[in-house]
């Protein structure tokens, strides 16, 4: 069954329960502007071993003011009420309700609902709190880059299915901000599928429509609705490659860009099970620390560009100098000095008090990675000349060590540099897990000469990866992407899916399950590569 997601039939979920999705023609019979009640099931996120942030919408009657309950027990049928709050709600957040229950049990399931004035119930929502002291296992799903035109979130379906999971976490590109036909075009996107609102995200009003949108998606809500959510943003949260003063996608004649990335980051914080805090660290007992950042749009100094080089009299020479000058600027940086000083103080924090594995979450790449010198052998025969121009451009700064892309950590390497040589003195069991590329990659990361960490690189849920520019069989590709960047251990460059993080005392494992299709429904996925660390090595097994 497809679904279409606009301006009159966002779904009223919460009312008619999910089982809605399966009445014939239901997606056309609801407006968004007479919906009422609880529009968009529950949420939760932000866990710890004590508390737990939970999430809905509910729409009033009259579209105003109201105070809506929450109550969370350990039981389905809500016999003992273990924990409870209230929050009221309106139009000036869209109707959203956050709420952080404390006073719970650490590592366990709790059953939570939101009750109405009237005594309307929302959808039955399960989460569970982070253990506390020893923990033999704990499993996480990594999710990004979830564009909703290009297919079905059936790695959200396939994650829902299992029973082994304890913690989502989401690493960016939660959605696109892009007006239908452009990314993808309407050609290129699967039937039923197009978002509202139908123009670029610009004002609060976009990007609050294209949440709803979104959120409508059966196998997102049902993935929220089973277990708590870790998010962060990347770029298309706001516009495409944005930092501190702007982003690629963002013109002059969209207005000035301080408003439109407020208006962004409001929308999330309404519609996101997520607390106003921009960085956090969760303990999971004593087995992990788990670390949110925020690389994007708070601190972020703008990506070089390195096309303009191509036009100088000399493009050699004007690469060489800017590797040797502006490439390695001190003062370039992803996070700002704030959250780099708190994330360096946090993972030493998190060592000296007997954490083993130290996970930290980026938005981009941080492995490094610079284009193979068959890179235009993987092009097909009628690839336009802006595309083989960008290749070449990539062979010739590959040739002085330069990076293919610079929207990630490649274009800040003092910053990388900082980050991991802290992780090194503080005797870090690093892991880093990041999504942006959408393609899947692993990484032993070294600074210095010795060894820093491993990261493991999502692919995207839905996005397309290289397989969508280029001819050449992907197994070639990543055979020749592997042995021209000594960090990059694997990778693959042609499947959609979502990882899956295992920890251990004595070992983290991720698995990277590949998802059988996107254009079609379905829950089917197999694991395409698994790679393992052992504690106290910092490199992959």
């Amino acid at each position: 069954m497809t679904f279409t997601v606009d301006r009159r039939s966002l779904l009223m979920t919460g009312t008619l329960g999910l089982g809605a999705f399966a009445v014939p023609g239901f997606t056309q019979a609801l407006s968004i502007a007479t919906a009422r009640g609880f529009t968009h099931a529950v949420a939760s996120g932000e866990p710890a071993s004590d508390s737990m942030l939970l999430w809905t919408r509910y729409v009033p009657t009259d579209g105003g003011a109201v105070e809506l309950k929450v109550e969370l027990s350990e039981h389905a049928d809500f016999a003992k009420v273990a924990g409870s709050g209230a929050q009221i709600t309106g139009p000036w957040r869209d109707h959203t309700a956050k709420i952080t229950v404390a006073g719970l049990r650490s590592g366990t399931l709790y059953h939570y609902r939101f009750v109405a004035p009237d005594g309307t119930q929302s959808p039955v929502g399960r989460t569970r709190t982070l253990p506390e002291g020893e923990v033999d296992r704990f499993r996480a799903a990594i999710f990004s880059c979830s564009n909703i035109a290009f297919g079905y979130f059936n790695a959200y379906a396939h994650a829902v299915a299992r029973d082994d999971l304890d913690l989502t976490v989401h690493l960016g590109d939660y959605f696109y901000e892009y007006r239908p036909d452009v990314y993808p075009t309407l050609k290129e996107s699967v039937a039923g599928r197009i978002p509202e609102p139908r123009g670029e995200l610009i004002h609060l009003a976009d990007y609050r429509l294209r949440y709803g949108s979104y959120r409508a998606d059966p196998d997102l809500q049902a993935l929220h609705t089973k277990l708590p959510m870790i998010v962060q943003w990347d770029d298309h949260e706001s516009a495409n490659d944005s930092w501190e003063g702007g982003a690629e996608n963002h013109q002059p004649d969209e207005g000035d860009w301080n408003a439109r990335r407020a208006a962004s980051i409001q929308a999330y914080r309404e519609w996101m099970p997520v607390s106003d805090e921009p960085w956090k660290a969760y303990d999971i007992g004593s087995l992990a620390t788990l670390f949110r950042t925020e690389t994007r749009v708070l601190a972020r100094t703008r990506q070089p560009d390195v096309a303009a080089l191509f036009k100088e009299k000399d493009p050699a020479a004007a690469l060489l100098a800017f590797r040797n000058g502006a490439w390695m600027d001190p003062g370039v940086t992803m996070m700002g000095s704030q959250q780099e000083n708190w994330l360096d103080h946090a993972v030493r924090a998190s060592v000296k008090a007997g954490q083993t594995w130290q996970v930290v979450g980026f938005g981009t790449v941080m492995g490094n990675t610079i284009t193979p010198p068959d890179a235009l052998g993987w092009l097909a025969p009628d690839a336009s000349k802006r595309v083989r121009e960008y290749v070449s451009s990539g062979l010739a700064a590959a040739k002085i060590g330069l990076p293919s892309n610079y929207d990630s950590w490649g274009g800040y390497p003092a910053a990388r540099a900082r980050f991991l040589k802290g992780a090194q003195g503080a005797g870090a069991n690093l892991v880093v897990i990041t999504g942006d590329s959408h393609n899947a990659w692993a990484y032993d990361l070294g600074q210095d000469g010795h060894a820093a960490g491993v990261e493991f690189a999502g692919h995207a849920v839905t996005s397309p990866g290289y397989e969508n520019a280029l001819a050449r069989d992907p197994k070639l590709v990543a055979a020749s992407l592997v042995k021209a960047n000594p960090e990059l251990k694997w990778c693959d460059t042609s499947q959609r899916g979502y990882m899956a993080l295992t920890i251990t005392p004595d070992r983290v494992s991720n698995d990277w399950l590949m998802s059988d299709n996107v254009k079609m429904k379905s829950a089917r996925a197999s694991v395409g590569h698994m790679v393992t660390v052992k504690r106290g090595r910092n490199v992959m097994a």
